[in-house]
């Protein structure tokens, strides 16, 4: 006979147990506590089966009964080491710009890096290509990569325009994609830019609102911004709502190895379509989830995550408000991810409860406090450290001296906190800023990464 006996979830999602050996303010997959429940994380069924397994950790397994309280709860993603088989075909679009900026090395650059993108490619694949300046041109609608010769001639035949019509160059990239859209495919456009959009829809909210909507088709919007002129923000935005990745291209040279970096990336995926709900119970509510914004409905919250690589993790940051209650053990929160499993091809659904005990004792709390959600706790206050000193930077509120000084406290947390490659490239940025250079689209890019909790890959 099951010990454990919950009130169903209507109430107030307290949790009486019987089991003495129960330690409380972990999580679990569905169902009651059982025997040997190793509280605070996340145990997956079937886990070892899976491409993706998913841990919930709470920042305290102790919560104050006696007054209303804030916790944290880290979402942590893992992926499988191995693809178990072939990977996943592209359905990829290179989106190009084209405008008059690009004229000379940066476009034939440009098109030696869809040549690499080609010469990795596999039959199997698909790929368009679409090119633009005030005019939208698909160079190459979605075929199969077959003739390899037959699609660098119309690479080469690239030429530079004029203005920059972005709004409508993603837009007929997205369309080429859908056309041929299928769920056993990694549904993917790279977008490369040198300029802020000039022609068409120019304005931030209509180009990321309809990222937005593309990625609810499945979508997925990798930003590579090149040079000094095109908006950090608006591509990390499109990234950022899309789920891709951003990069910032620093020298014409160095865009075959972005371009390449990006599609090996895309050739280990898997797991995408990643979309967490959080479902709160009574006296329990969402405050934010750090770095992301997500759609609030009725007692939950939903927000999409990245796709994830082989061998790499990534994670969200969530922070509740808790209600008083009386003292007990309850479910503050139930985790639902559903996401589509590149390794064995179908749709997947991961859960987990978000468990904690009430407690009158605050000495207890005190006492209680998990490390590892506290170092990520750091890690997403000093990103939106990095985001303000941007912005000060952007709007000329901060001089340098006070950027430097605020950017080598930020360098230190990240420091202290094991973003080695963060911190480094924050160092990068003081001392370019020493030497009288523009530092906020390699920032935009820190910050971004950070958000996204990324590691390995």
């Amino acid at each position: 006979m099951d010990s454990t006996q919950m009130i169903p979830p209507s109430d107030d999602e307290r949790t009486q147990l019987s089991n003495g050996g129960f330690d409380p303010g972990k999580t679990q997959v569905s169902g009651p506590f059982g025997q040997g429940f190793d509280p605070g994380r996340t145990q997956m069924a079937g886990a070892a089966q899976k491409a993706l397994n998913m841990q919930a950790v709470v920042g305290n397994q102790y919560a104050i009964a006696t007054h209303g309280s804030r916790e944290h709860v880290l979402v942590s993603l893992q992926a499988s080491g191995a693809m178990g088989g072939a990977r996943m075909p592209l359905n990829l679009c290179l989106i190009i710009d084209r405008s008059g900026s690009m004229e000379g090395e940066p476009l034939e650059y440009v098109k030696r890096a869809c040549g690499y993108v080609v010469d990795l490619l596999e039959p199997n694949d698909v790929l368009s290509i679409v090119a633009f300046e005030e005019r939208v041109d698909v160079i190459m609608p979605a075929r199969r990569v077959v003739n390899k010769n037959l699609i660098k001639e119309h690479i080469n035949r690239l030429e530079v325009g004029n203005t920059t019509n972005l709004y409508d160059g993603i837009a007929a990239g997205a369309s080429q994609i859908a056309g041929v859209y299928s769920g056993n495919y990694v549904n993917r456009a790279l977008l490369f830019t040198d300029g802020d959009p000039t022609a068409g829809i120019k304005d931030f909210s209509s180009i990321v609102g309809m990222v937005g909507e593309q990625k609810s088709r499945g979508i997925t919007i990798t930003a590579l911004g090149f040079g000094n002129e095109y908006n950090e923000e608006l591509l990390a935005g499109i990234a950022r709502k899309s789920g891709g990745n951003y990069y910032y291209i620093t020298r014409p040279d160095l865009i075959p190895e972005v371009f390449r970096k990006e599609l090996e990336t895309l050739m280990t995926v898997v797991a995408r379509n990643l979309h967490l709900r959080v479902n709160l119970s009574r006296w329990a509510q969402l405050r934010q989830i750090y770095g992301r914004l997500p759609t609030f409905g009725n007692r939950y919250a939903e927000v999409t995550l990245p796709d994830v690589e082989r061998g790499s993790a990534e994670s969200a940051l969530l922070e509740l408000e808790l209600g008083a209650r009386p003292a007990g053990t309850y479910r503050v929160a139930r985790l639902e991810l559903n996401c589509d499993d590149s390794v064995t091809g179908r749709p997947e659904r991961l859960e987990a409860d978000v468990v904690l005990e009430f407690t009158a004792d605050e000495n207890l709390v005190a006492a209680n406090v998990n490390q590892q959600v506290q170092k990520e706790i750091e890690v997403a206050l000093a990103s939106r450290q990095l985001e303000r000193t941007v912005m000060g930077m952007r709007t000329q509120m901060i001089a340098p001296g006070a950027a430097v000084q605020e950017l080598q406290k930020t360098m230190m947390i990240l420091q202290q906190q094991g973003k080695t490659d963060q911190a480094q490239e924050v160092q990068k940025a003081i001392d370019s800023i020493k030497e009288g250079a523009s530092v906020e689209k390699t920032l935009v890019g820190t910050i971004y990464n950070l958000d996204r909790g990324r590691t390995g890959g």
